[in-house]
């Protein structure tokens, strides 16, 4: 069982930037991949980015590709999402997700999710 608890969205101007942290509980939370989704209002929710378990590879939509970093610290059960350069089409809730080893592109196949955190970017 893996509890996940996102913090430090909020309101940032365009061209500004923001860090997401996802806090996960659970003794077994080196061995699932951690992703970030997003969910703008009237949208489906969209996959963002993941990093593997051992923290050695990540992905990206091709939106954020140069302006977001995913990352983890296994030693304090924490994942980060770094946002740079953020535009008003980033607006969204945010969500962290988790499943076992390899992450996925699709929300469906996820095990666990955050509650989510909004991050509003003004123009």
């Amino acid at each position: 069982q893996v509890q996940l608890a996102e913090s430090g969205g909020g309101l940032v101007q365009a061209g500004g930037s923001l860090r997401l942290s996802c806090a996960a509980s659970g003794r077994t939370f080196s061995t699932y991949a951690m992703s970030w989704f997003r969910q703008a209002p009237g949208k489906e929710r969209e996959f963002v980015a993941t990093i593997r378990w051992t923290g050695g590879h990540a992905d990206y939509t091709d939106s954020v590709k140069g302006r977001f970093t995913i990352s983890r610290d296994n030693a304090k059960n924490t994942v980060y999402l770094q946002m740079d350069n953020l535009k008003p089409e980033d607006t969204a809730v945010y969500y962290c997700a988790a499943r076992r080893f390899t992450g996925s592109h699709s929300a469906s196949e996820y095990d666990y999710w955050g509650q989510g955190t909004q991050v509003t970017v003004s123009s």
